[in-house]
């Protein structure tokens, strides 16, 4: 099974993990709609929705890139209605759009706080909310449904909350999306699970973030390449949904086991560690 002419709605895929991941689905011939708020080129953060449809397209897929504040559910609709209209449906759900302040209470302002929860845990909900009608479409036309979320399992660990206490919550309400979204739309023969990282991944986002050497990070690339295997799996198997997939178990259980590819710096053994993980 690959993912020739189906079509993914990916939030937040103008650039780093979400960009990678339609990378990844366009070199079998399939569908992308990039859903992102970058139209127009920010000299901290590049990339823009424009930019990654070219990607994509040289990549071998064809894509409607959609300027969309997953926020904001008029824009959502819209977003979902106008890729569906192009491509004649929607087959897989990407939440990929996240945001992050690894801030204590104090440093953490309210507008901040809303802006995790709006996009993290409100975006993703939205999203799954607004694609459902065209997922369970997606079922009963047997064109193998998934919703896929870039979020953590769910460690109740305190150490995991102190330091970050808004942030954690924020991701961690990702993961209870997909840990509810599994149960119920199981009868509808649509798969629903996370994907984490191992190790923290080289990414614009992470680069602005103080003291993080990026020859101990992976690139986004192990991550596009574990969504493609999830992806691709038959959304009715009943394994096949409900997981919290970290990025190098799935690689390695498809029998993937050199992972030096996905090293920013070849040959690097002693990665940077992303958060969640014991």
């Amino acid at each position: 099974m690959n993912l020739k002419d189906r079509t993914l709605f990916i939030s937040g895929a103008s650039r780093g993990i979400g960009l990678a991941i339609a990378r990844r689905a366009a070199r079998d011939g399939a569908n992308i709609i990039v859903a992102a708020k970058s139209g127009e080129p920010n000299p901290k953060l590049p990339g823009t929705i424009h930019t990654a449809a070219a990607e994509i397209e040289a990549a071998g897929g064809r894509c409607l890139p959609v300027m969309c504040d997953i926020r904001d559910e008029a824009q959502v609709i819209e977003a979902a209605r106008r890729g569906a209209e192009k491509f004649g449906g929607i087959d897989i759900l990407v939440n990929n759009a996240s945001a992050i302040s690894l801030t204590g209470t104090e440093a953490t302002p309210i507008k901040r706080f809303d802006l995790m929860f709006g996009v993290n845990v409100r975006g993703t909900y939205l999203c799954t909310q607004v694609l459902l009608p065209y997922l369970k479409r997606a079922g009963e036309q047997g064109r193998n449904p998934h919703v896929l979320t870039l979020s953590p399992p769910l460690n109740m660990k305190a150490k995991w909350f102190g330091p970050h206490v808004a942030y954690t919550m924020a991701k961690y309400g990702m993961s209870m999306c997909v840990l509810g979204h599994a149960q119920e739309f199981r009868p509808y023969g649509i798969a629903v699970n996370a994907l984490w990282p191992r190790t923290a991944i080289d990414t614009a986002a992470l680069q602005m973030i103080p003291g993080v050497d990026r020859n101990l990070c992976r690139t986004p690339e192990i991550l596009a390449d574990a969504a493609y295997l999830i992806l691709t799996r038959d959304a009715r198997d009943p394994a096949a949904s409900g997981n919290f997939h970290v990025d190098d178990e799935v690689l390695r259980a498809a029998g993937v086991v050199d992972l030096d590819r996905y090293a920013v710096k070849p040959g690097t053994t002693a990665f940077l560690p992303d958060f969640f993980l014991d």
